[in-house]
């Protein structure tokens, strides 16, 4: 199966601009095969706060805002699913780090494509591991995603 990774809006959302989504697939799908997957159907769902949270409650009984809930499709070494990001949480998260937009939001892209991958974050060492496999994924990026 070729890959396949789209890029949506729902409500509240701010997505990417256009322009880059060929390079970010380029990107996700090195990630993937670096990890040693095979990405498939991926969907990315922009989306704000409130939407969200009412996800978050309705499919994972969580009453929490939280940037990224992922939805996979296929078990790995396919890399299939739904990723659903709040814009909202990652300029806040952005705003709080010192980071800019662009390097949090592709943290987080990164980051649901990891779990999509078997990387958890549970347990500090989880949540470790994860954090070093974000840098090294973005260390990967072409230089012309690094505008923004």
């Amino acid at each position: 199966m070729a890959s396949e990774i789209l890029f949506h809006t729902e409500e509240g959302g701010n997505p990417p601009a256009e322009g880059s989504w060929q390079e970010l697939r380029t990107w996700i799908v090195a990630v993937i095969t670096q990890r040693g997957g095979k990405a498939s159907a991926i969907n990315y769902i922009f989306c704000g706060d409130n939407y969200l949270h009412q996800m978050n409650v309705e499919y994972l009984d969580h009453d929490t805002l939280t940037d990224i809930i992922t939805f996979p499709y296929e078990a790995f070494p396919l890399v299939s699913g739904d990723l659903f990001i709040s814009t909202e949480r990652v300029a806040d998260n952005a705003s709080d780090l010192g980071s800019s937009y662009t390097d949090e939001l592709h943290r987080v892209i990164i980051h649901g494509i990891l779990h999509l991958c078997g990387q958890g974050d549970k347990t500090d060492e989880e949540a470790k591991e994860m954090r070093e496999l974000e840098d090294r994924a973005l260390s990967l990026r072409p230089a012309s995603l690094l505008i923004g």
